[in-house]
């Protein structure tokens, strides 16, 4: 699998993780094994397929990622009149003295997150509204999605009669993560917990299917991720509806496309998954993008920010 080795130094941060797109740093002085006050998140411009980092990245896709989540947190949080779920987020400026001291490094200001640390879940929490990508492949099969039986006749791209919850178990680095039963999701994290990650997916799902379709848009599925604070709640994490967690489609596409691809072109790197696709046999290091599919890319990540928050 391709990795990312080159990290930058941050005043005041200490790197300890990196992933595909993001950079997790703790403060300086931390000690080994303790819990951090606090962490900054930082996305990268860095894009991947196939379980490889790809060269060369999406301008302005880390500044994208970060602004949507951030709005998403926002609307979530009341913004949209519904109730507040709460998040990770806590201030990014802390008071010293009389000042007020900025905890985001300058050489990452607009594509990052200070956060507070969480004991994260062990489940990534799926909610598909439509049939597609994996699920329509198990439709075919069996007339399920992740096991769960669905009403004969539905065809590719269908709205679902009603969202599904499906959650996954989070692989070790490295590893595809896993599709469980909720019933699995039970064992894992005991019944109460997995019924409180079931309905606020459920909820943050229909709420931000909503707020898309108000756009033109469709917000086919999506993935969340949760921890539980110090006090013990329960906090939406991680990025929260992204084109890198969800798959959006255009309204108006969706209801007059004539193929499968005009109908689901997706507002993500679908265009980088289908050059990869006919240019590389998955063996060995992946050939560098061409600069026509990095720019066709950035404009789909803003074009969908610009539709969702008018930016």
């Amino acid at each position: 699998m391709g990795r990312v080795t080159h990290t930058l130094e941050l005043p005041g941060w200490t790197h300890v993780y990196s992933g595909k797109v993001r950079d997790l740093y703790v403060p300086q002085g931390t000690s080994e094994g303790s819990r951090p006050t606090r962490m900054l998140v930082v996305a990268s411009d860095r894009v991947s397929a196939f379980d490889h980092v790809l060269s060369p990245g999406i301008p302005g896709k880390g500044t994208i990622l970060t602004t949507l989540s951030l709005w998403w947190f926002d609307r979530l949080a009341g913004g949209d009149g519904g109730r507040r779920i709460p998040n990770h987020l806590i201030p990014d400026h802390v008071l010293v003295g009389d000042a007020a001291l900025e905890l985001i490094p300058e050489q990452v200001a607009g594509r990052a997150m200070v956060v507070a640390a969480l004991d994260m879940q062990p489940i990534e929490c799926v909610v598909r509204g439509y049939l597609t990508g994996s699920g329509w492949a198990e439709y075919r099969e069996s007339g399920t999605v992740c096991g769960i039986p669905l009403p004969q006749g539905l065809g590719d791209g269908d709205r679902l009669p009603e969202p599904l919850y499906t959650p996954a178990f989070k692989a070790p680095m490295g590893e595809h993560d896993e599709n469980i039963s909720y019933e699995r999701s039970v064992e894992l994290v005991g019944a109460d917990t997995a019924a409180e990650l079931r309905d606020l997916s459920l909820e943050i799902y229909r709420r931000a299917a909503a707020t898309a379709e108000e756009r033109g848009l469709i917000l086919a599925d999506t993935k969340f991720e949760f921890g539980r604070n110090s006090a013990g709640a329960l906090v939406l994490a991680d990025e929260v509806l992204t084109p890198d967690s969800s798959r959006y489609w255009d309204a108006a596409a969706w209801r007059t496309g004539a193929t499968p691809a005009e109908r689901m072109a997706s507002f993500d790197k679908q265009i980088v998954r289908d050059w990869l696709a006919e240019h590389w046999d998955r063996q060995g290091e992946p050939p560098a993008l061409p600069d026509g599919i990095v720019q066709r890319t950035q404009a789909r990540y803003a074009e969908l920010l610009q539709r969702l928050t008018g930016h």
